[in-house]
């Protein structure tokens, strides 16, 4: 048998957090674990909780945001984070979800095609599905609208599971506000020529719950989706509009 070859380390892991102490220790030490990582930035999104402890002692550098800014804001911070400490060749950055925990090892695949140079930005699609509040609603709106400016259809096209390079990421800013940067980065990233292919992977995070709370959780990501498409090409503001029409009753029928 061949000796196992471990790649030199060129990718750096960028976490953005908001009250994830009991998810996040487990998540970044799983990502520390990944060949070829290491370096992992959580972004403590402006915390109530003990996150950034837990993460500091996990083994992450933790970046502190004093209020909420938002996903998009987040990822900004951790990126820039990640420049400053980069020597010689910059990174490739793989962004992934607080509550991941122990799956976050599973991410791999993700960073091989960018390693390669296969490719510029993967996406992550989950083997194992989880129940969508609002019955993926925003998911059919930002598959939609992603489908009508590019010609391409994503399958999970709100999956924060990304690795990119570092031109890539930089061609994406400005990034969408909160939760429409997913959709804006593939938007702008596929009219700017770069090579964008989806990845399977065998990870899962906390499934969306269906209460009151779940559903404005989803109305927000419904409206940043829908700004994110407006603002890259105004006659989408049809397809958006239905959209909001849709979730509407449900954010009645709230306590």
């Amino acid at each position: 048998m061949g000796e196992l070859v471990v790649p030199t380390p060129d990718t750096a892991v960028v976490i953005p957090a908001k009250d994830e102490a009991d998810r996040i220790g487990g998540t970044v030490a799983a990502a520390l674990k990944l060949p070829g990582v290491d370096l992992v930035v959580v972004v403590d999104d402006g915390s109530a909780d003990e996150t950034g402890r837990v993460a500091r002692a996990a083994g992450a550098r933790v970046v502190r945001h004093s209020r909420n800014r938002g996903k998009a804001a987040a990822m900004e911070s951790g990126a820039e984070a990640v420049r400053l400490l980069d020597e010689g060749v910059p990174r490739h950055l793989l962004f992934l979800d607080a509550d991941l925990g122990d799956t976050a090892g599973a991410a791999l695949p993700l960073i091989v095609p960018v390693r390669s140079g296969s490719a510029d930005m993967t996406i992550a699609t989950f083997t194992t599905r989880v129940k969508l509040g609002g019955h993926g609603m925003v998911v059919r709106l930002a598959r939609d609208g992603i489908k009508r400016l590019t010609g391409w259809a994503p399958t999970q096209p709100l999956n924060g599971q990304r690795c990119l390079t570092r031109e890539a990421f930089e061609a994406a800013r400005p990034l969408a506000h909160g939760f429409g940067v997913e959709t804006g980065m593939t938007v702008d990233l596929l009219r700017k020529g770069f090579r964008v292919v989806e990845v399977e992977v065998d990870m899962a995070h906390r499934a969306t719950g269906t209460d009151w709370r779940a559903q404005l959780h989803r109305a927000k990501q419904l409206r940043d989706v829908g700004r994110a498409l407006t603002v890259r090409e105004p006659t989408v503001q049809s397809v958006v509009k239905q959209g909001v029409d849709a979730l509407r009753p449900r954010l009645k029928d709230r306590p």
